[in-house]
């Protein structure tokens, strides 16, 4: 693991991976998440170097056990991710940026409107369980299904397969 002096250095400074922070981004994201609590330890990595950590990993797609060692370990960037799941953190995030972007480009805060495409998701009326179920009433489906009930099946063409029981 990289030595802790270095990694609180890296979080004040330059960008480690394209996916990093920088400081205007962090000085607008700042103040948007939670302060610590009164009661507990202290916090033992800065936010700014988890954050960085959680964007490497939604960006990069990889195991979070995978994080590089640049990164606080694991365990402590998906504690934060999960936490700030549950408390509401990544939605206030979020809607906050949106409504800076949006006044930024001259539009309302809240937009008034959405537009759902009804051929972006296809689906069956009834569901994907249909579609599993229909395999399991094929032709060699149900010859496994009667190999493995019966024991052994004739190889003839026959339907439904003749079998015999030792």
């Amino acid at each position: 693991m990289a030595d802790y002096t270095q990694l609180m250095a890296h979080a004040e400074s330059a960008l480690l991976y394209p996916t990093d922070l920088s400081d205007a981004e962090w000085r607008l994201i700042e103040p948007l998440l939670p302060t610590p609590g009164h009661t507990g330890r202290p916090r033992h990595w800065p936010l700014r170097l988890i954050l960085d950590a959680l964007f490497y990993q939604v960006k990069s797609g990889c195991p979070w056990r995978l994080l590089p060692r640049e990164y606080p370990p694991w365990q402590t960037v998906y504690y934060y991710f999960r936490l700030w799941r549950e408390d509401g953190t990544w939605e206030r995030l979020n809607d906050s940026l949106r409504a800076r972007l949006r006044q930024r480009i001259g539009r309302h805060a809240n937009p008034s409107g959405a537009v759902l495409d009804s051929q972006s998701v296809k689906t069956t009326e009834k569901g994907a369980l249909v579609a599993m179920m229909l395999s399991r009433k094929s032709r060699a489906a149900n010859a496994i299904c009667w190999w493995t009930l019966k024991g052994w099946c004739s190889k003839s063409n026959s339907y439904p397969p003749i079998c015999m029981t030792p």
